[in-house]
């Protein structure tokens, strides 16, 4: 075989139209040459057959092209043979690389391609078998072992275009192999070549060109083993059977039931081909057309159906099936490009914006802080119908979170806060709380209230708990024996007043009337601040989905956080500390206001008891009556009045409490003050964070790396296949 600018796969028959339709033929090569076969399944057609089956004979007749033969192996990876009609003839080799092929390899094979204007015996073998030439440079492939590897999963494409040619496109694969050659390949080799085939088989588009020796029997052929575990039905294989030449006489029988559709019926049937033999394929003068012609002219073959026999008529015959499976598939794989597209468009979003340099990372966090900032401000003013958030996530409710706590807050020191129960107070027990009391006893006496209640209505974030107080079950108001406590403290502590007490006295009985309030106090922060730190935590998660960027981001701000949560709790202490430690004051008018309130109920029970009803007066009460004497001890007196100015200033202090530690604890330092752990995650603080800081929190991994480059890479390659299609 010579030059081949004057040969090449031309059809046998004559007319001015095509078998199959080239436009459509050319979109399906140009979809393989962007890679796209590598994400979809493409129609093609797969020329496969063990090492000795006279493949590269098949190859050979079929594209006019020199394939390499000799008794050792002869293709080392996958070829990809094209024909194409065009004005101007043509030669291009390119390499497609492996779907695996790492990024520079996968640089090097495309940055890889020659025109060539002659392709003889001697150029197609150095490209196609020897070694150390530029493919077999540029794919790694090495006769030694020990240095590379003998054979590639990379795709050598070979296009030949002319004005004489028609449309053809198949797939070479390299011969499966049984036994081992020493200091060449391994049982690994024989079974990465097996692979190679099989993945090539499976596409459930590819048309099976199972090429089979004819002088042996089929039944023991490994590669229609192959072809029958993907194709059970023999839908979509073609049978070649090569070497009846080298039939034993009286056994051509079995080949003609073959081909005769009687024995191991294939939908695309079976083909018959008479290869040149070594001797034959050694002399140019040898003409393989005229051989098979002569061959198929005898019996008894020569009754074969002439469509079934040769390799003009396989040519025909491929270029059939081609059009048919393609014009079949070709919709289906507009369909599943766009499905696939619109699937790689979604991971790749699901990994969010680039972030390989220190500005991409930086833009990344200001967009993740900037929509924190803004569902934050949505929560604290309550307009939960500025973002659907709020209504998957009723836990994000800040605002209303924040008002129901304070709220119970302030009924909890109001009904609970106090030691015992004023005299003049409330008789009965309060009203049965609306937050749910610890698991305790229950004092038969009180109706089934329980006898204690709980400080804390929220579980603690474990990130935070260590700062944060302990639930506590606290005992109710002691309902009785305010004045004998009185009495009592009053006895161990005065001097020499008559008539009055020692101002330190107050402090000593506001102080344990007040006990309870260090308790539901800090309870009630503790409350406020795992609510704050849930609601940065879970709203983290929902804008950042990204784990890995949201634990950084956690580990960055946890210790500031921490440190405002624990300005919060420090200023409760510091309340509870002048409220109940320092001297009593107030310049509140409403301490003398109740305080009189106090004398004058006090005297109103006394005087009620001598009133009667006058007619023109209404209830009166005697003047002498009220002057009457009314014998009452010093002790008595003064705890009275004790009691009374306890009993007012308490109205006054408790709910100064509870305002002060709502507004200057709760509210300023966790809620709405300048520096809450709210307003700690926003553009400002990303703007100031180092490059080490950003590559450490938002730089991608290696494996996120990877993933990326992938999906760009596949999506380009999809795109590209999309015009293509268009």
């Amino acid at each position: 075989m010579g030059d081949f600018r004057k040969s090449g796969f031309k059809s046998e028959k004559e007319g001015p139209t095509s078998l199959a339709d080239p436009a459509m033929l050319d979109k399906i090569d140009k979809l393989f040459a962007c890679n796209v076969g590598d994400y979809i399944d493409l129609p093609q057609i797969v020329v496969v057959g063990d090492q000795s089956s006279g493949k590269s004979s098949v190859l050979e007749g079929l594209t006019d092209l020199p394939f390499p033969r000799d008794s050792g192996l002869c293709t080392r990876f996958a070829t990809q043979i094209t024909f194409r009609r065009s004005a101007t003839r043509r030669i291009a080799v390119s390499i497609v690389p492996a779907r695996d092929s790492s990024v520079d390899h996968a640089e090097l094979l495309r940055s890889w391609a020659k025109d060539m204007e002659i392709l003889d015996q001697k150029a197609f073998t150095e490209i196609m078998h020897e070694a150390n030439t530029q493919v077999h440079t540029v794919m790694g492939i090495s006769n030694e072992p020990s240095q590379s590897k003998p054979f590639s999963n990379d795709v050598l494409c070979l296009e030949v275009c002319g004005p004489e040619q028609e449309h053809l496109s198949v797939i070479d694969v390299p011969g499966i192999f049984k036994r081992t050659t020493q200091g060449v390949t391994s049982k690994a080799d024989m079974q990465m070549v097996k692979s190679m085939v099989q993945s090539y088989m499976e596409n459930p588009r590819s048309v099976i060109l199972a090429v089979i020796p004819a002088n042996v029997d089929i039944a023991t052929q490994e590669i229609l083993e192959m072809a029958e575990e993907v194709d059970p039905e023999g839908q979509r294989t073609l049978g070649v059977l090569t070497k009846p030449d080298l039939v034993d006489k009286g056994a051509e029988r079995a080949v003609l039931d073959l081909t005769e559709g009687r024995k191991h019926q294939l939908a695309l049937g079976w083909h018959l081909v008479r290869n040149p033999g070594q001797q034959e394929s050694s002399d140019p003068k040898t003409d393989r057309h005229a051989l098979e012609r002569v061959f198929f002219a005898l019996p008894p073959y020569n009754n074969q159906d002439k469509d079934k026999v040769g390799i003009p008529a396989l040519k025909i015959r491929l270029q059939e099936v081609l059009a048919t499976h393609t014009r079949r598939e070709f919709p289906k794989v507009k369909s599943e490009l766009n499905r696939r597209l619109k699937t790689c468009r979604s991971s790749l979003a699901n990994l969010g914006a680039n972030r390989e340099t220190p500005a991409d990372q930086s833009k990344y966090l200001i967009d993740v802080a900037t929509r924190f900032q803004e569902v934050a401000s949505l929560a604290l003013d309550a307009k939960y119908w500025g973002n659907g958030i709020f209504d998957q996530h009723s836990n994000l409710k800040l605002a209303t979170l924040m008002v129901n706590r304070s709220e119970a807050f302030s009924k909890m020191v109001e009904k609970m806060g106090h030691t015992y129960q004023f005299e003049a107070g409330i008789k009965s027990l309060p009203e049965p709380l609306v937050w749910p009391p610890l698991e305790s006893p229950f004092d038969q006496e009180t109706g089934g209230h329980p006898k204690l209640f709980p400080t804390r209505l929220n579980d603690n974030h474990e990130d935070i708990e260590d700062i944060l107080c302990d639930n506590e079950a606290l005992g109710l108001p002691e309902s009785q024996g305010i004045l004998a406590w009185l009495t009592e403290v009053y006895r161990a502590s005065r001097g020499f007043e008559l008539g009055t007490f020692d101002p330190s006295l107050l402090a000593i009985t506001m102080k344990e009337q007040s006990k309870k309030w260090d308790s539901i106090a800090l309870g009630y922060i503790s409350d406020v601040a795992t609510m704050v730190h849930n609601f940065v935590t879970q709203l983290l998660q929902l804008i950042c989905p990204d784990e890995r960027i949201r634990n950084g981001l956690t580990s960055l701000l946890i210790d500031s956080l921490l440190e405002r949560y624990k300005k919060a709790v420090a200023q409760v202490e510091f309340i509870l500390q002048v409220e109940r430690s320092e001297k009593p004051a107030t310049q509140n008018h409403y301490f003398n206001d109740t305080l009189e309130k106090c004398r004058q109920k006090r005297m109103q029970q006394v005087m009620s008891e001598k009133s009667f009803q006058d007619c023109s007066h209404g209830t009166v009460v005697r003047l002498q009556d009220i002057m009457s004497h009314h014998p009452m001890s010093n002790i008595e007196h003064t705890v009275q009045d004790l009691h009374d100015i306890l009993k007012s200033y308490y109205q006054v202090a408790w709910k100064r409490v509870v305002d002060v530690v709502c507004m200057q604890a709760a509210e300023h330092h966790l809620i709405s003050g300048p520096t809450t752990p709210l307003k700690l995650f926003s553009p400002a603080f990303v703007g100031i964070m180092t490059p080490e800081q950003l590559e450490e929190v938002a730089g991608e991994d290696p494996r996120q790396k990877r993933t990326r480059k992938q999906l760009l890479k596949e999506m380009e390659d999809l795109e590209k296949g999309k015009k293509i299609l268009t």
